[in-house]
């Protein structure tokens, strides 16, 4: 594990506009600092991770807090990756939502890394997506 990495729970104090370039250096969608903020401050389960001052990675989950969650925006920055702090996020998080089921979307080809952690690939799953065909660009959907 990388030395001087801390981990917040709380959007106090976030920059968004490096959570949005950070997201976008990892090819999560574009949406801007204020969406992001939106979207981290409506989620039940935050964290960020920092190296020194830098953020370098950060996760998110929904949940209706008995059964149900999804997990959202999790990601390392790219010259980290490789050092056990996705594991880490993803673990955190997990830990926040005991005996729920965890739906998310993988990005294509990290398929793998989730399944080192335990998680499986779903026979089924349905979704509408605001942009469709941004997401069949992307690999998600035929």
């Amino acid at each position: 594990m990388l030395a001087d990495i801390r981990y917040e729970r709380s959007i106090e104090g976030v920059d968004f506009q490096e959570v949005a370039q950070l997201l976008h250096s990892v090819g999560l969608a574009d949406f801007d600092a204020k969406a992001r903020e939106r979207a981290f401050a409506g989620s039940d389960v935050v964290l960020f991770v920092y190296r020194g001052q830098r953020l370098v990675g950060c996760g998110r989950a929904l949940s209706d807090g008995a059964y149900e969650a999804a997990l959202y925006d999790v990601a390392v920055a790219p010259d980290l990756q490789g050092h056990g702090l996705g594991r880490e996020i993803v673990n955190l998080i997990l830990a926040e939502l005991p005996g729920q089921n965890v739906i998310f979307f993988a990005s294509v080809g990290k398929e793998p890394f989730y399944e080192k952690l335990g998680c499986t690939r779903m026979k089924t799953g349905m979704a509408r997506f605001a942009r469709p065909e941004r997401m069949r660009l992307r690999g998600y959907i035929d």
